[in-house]
């Protein structure tokens, strides 16, 4: 369990919801071209319409616009390792919901809506891995390259001044909690969890833009 961060800390936590919001509504809209399971794309068009409410709602308390793309984000063809980057990102966002939470309990709608992403999305993981074969393992497989990405893209995401004298710690917290719901899953067996080391040049699907 993290300390909260102090008030210093807000504007910080918003704008980078401001741009992980902003990236996921895009990748939900990239992941809906793809070949997925009639109740996933269901899921996927009410998940684009919460993610759009939550941006403006963003752009509201900081008072300014995000960055438009001219072209959606490059996503996974298979839905198995569609399922593992969608899952990976929720989980990521979800650790930042809680930071946010702290500061800001007002937007406590917003860590309820990441916790229901990250369940939808781990019952999807799970199915794949129980029904076993090729696509359980390339679901792990492209886990753990996932998890290798990772450290680059959180180190991103703590660049700011005001979090410079709590980012050793968040760093390994972030980590530490997304390997153990990795682990928990059955995506990575705890001996194979990377070592917590920033990789440079992220060159991710999804990652090159989060």
């Amino acid at each position: 369990m993290i300390h909260p961060l102090p008030s210093t800390c807000e504007r910080a936590l918003l704008e980078r919801f401001l741009k992980a919001e902003a990236m996921a509504l895009w990748a939900v809209r990239s992941a809906q071209a793809k070949d997925v399971p009639p109740g996933v794309l269901q899921f996927l068009r009410r998940h684009e319409e919460e993610e759009a409410q939550h941006l403006k709602q963003f752009e509201q308390l900081l008072g300014t616009r995000s960055h438009e793309k001219t072209a959606l984000p490059r996503v996974p063809t298979q839905w198995w390792a569609l399922a593992v980057h969608l899952y990976g990102y929720e989980t990521l966002g979800l650790e930042f919901a809680k930071l946010l939470i702290g500061l800001r309990p007002d937007l406590t709608s917003i860590l309820e809506d990441e916790e229901v992403h990250v369940g939808f999305f781990e019952d999807e993981v799970r199915t794949i891995l129980a029904h076993g074969g090729a696509a359980a393992n390339g679901a792990r497989q492209t886990a753990l390259s996932w998890r290798r990405r990772l450290p680059g893209t959180v180190d991103r995401y703590l660049e700011d001044e005001s979090l410079t004298q709590f980012r050793d710690e968040l760093r390994q917290h972030i980590h530490g909690a997304i390997d153990d719901r990795f682990i928990a899953v059955g995506l990575l067996a705890r001996s194979k969890a990377p070592l917590v080391i920033p990789v440079i040049g992220d060159t991710g699907c999804i990652s090159d833009c989060l």
